[in-house]
């Protein structure tokens, strides 16, 4: 049985007619009879009592037709439900991020949800290295990373630059400069995110380079953590300046430029190159692109 059927069926049941179930319908009314002729040879049973003039159903009739309904009111709620999506008015877009590349989202996110308050945003955390498998697993249709994935099968999309900042306590004594050479920091305490990264190890090569003592005696497993640190005086940090850029605003921290060190980031957006993407995502990418010009 086909949507149509029961829909002529529903229609015939309501009117107790066929024809003026075929005057609603738009159909002759032989074509009504046919429909409801082939229905009843699918199942196997009749559905209206033909002694009766005014299209009274068989019990068996009653039985299709109650379910053609609730399979009718289904296919309403399908077709209000994709149009819904398709308006941005429900939905819901989800993406992932590692600990550094979700401060970028933050903004976004804001501007998202004045937009389309209805639609639902999901974040998940991730490990930088494995959110390209995450995309191509379709665990998040979204991913947020600072560097170009070598997978063939994914689209990336650059929406922003950072860089490496040094962030320093108010009272420490670098506080009043706004910038310093790599030779400056040879005698102080660094404070460094326990995760290894490529940036790591450039920074330990400048150092190198440069014959200067990289002493990194604390460690730990997130970058509020160590701004948190670092704000006491115990020691200093580099971090990517989009993580810091609110302390900084608000003078709780002071970023400075190292002279030898300009490592920049790009933050890319990636998704699967051959799916269709969601109402919702294709949204939240437009919106990136723009806050990213």
């Amino acid at each position: 049985m086909d949507i149509n059927q029961l829909e002529v069926l529903i229609t015939v049941a309501r009117e107790k007619s066929f024809s003026r179930a075929a005057d609603v319908l738009g159909r002759t009314q032989p074509a009504v009879s046919q429909a409801i002729r082939r229905l009843e040879q699918e199942i196997g049973e009749q559905l209206f009592d033909r002694s009766s003039k005014d299209g009274t159903l068989t019990a068996s009739g009653e039985v299709l037709v109650d379910y053609a309904r609730q399979m009718m009111n289904l296919r309403h709620a399908a077709n209000t439900a994709l149009r819904e999506m398709k308006n941005l008015q429900s939905g819901k877009v989800t993406i992932s991020a590692n600990e550094h590349t979700v401060f970028y989202l933050l903004p976004i996110i804001e501007e998202f949800r004045k937009q389309h308050p209805e639609i639902k945003i999901e974040v998940q955390r991730g490990v930088a290295s494995r959110i390209p498998d995450q995309i191509t697993a379709r665990e998040v249709e979204l991913g947020v990373i600072s560097f170009k994935p070598t997978d063939g099968s994914l689209r990336s999309v650059s929406v922003m630059n950072d860089e490496l900042q040094l962030i320093v306590a108010p009272t420490h004594r670098l506080a009043g400069k706004s910038s310093v050479s790599v030779r400056e920091l040879g005698d102080e305490t660094f404070i460094a995110h326990n995760a290894l990264s490529p940036y790591r190890e450039k920074v330990i090569e400048t150092f190198l380079k440069f014959d200067t003592r990289l002493h990194i005696s604390i460690e730990l497993p997130s970058l509020e953590a160590i701004k948190r640190m670092v704000e006491t005086g115990i020691g200093i940090a580099l971090v990517p300046k989009l993580s810091a850029q609110v302390e900084i605003d608000s003078g709780q921290l002071k970023g400075l430029s190292v002279k030898e060190m300009k490592l920049e980031r790009k933050l890319n957006i990636i998704y699967r190159k051959n799916s269709v993407l969601s109402h919702a995502a294709q949204e939240f990418l437009r919106i990136a692109k723009e806050m990213g010009r």
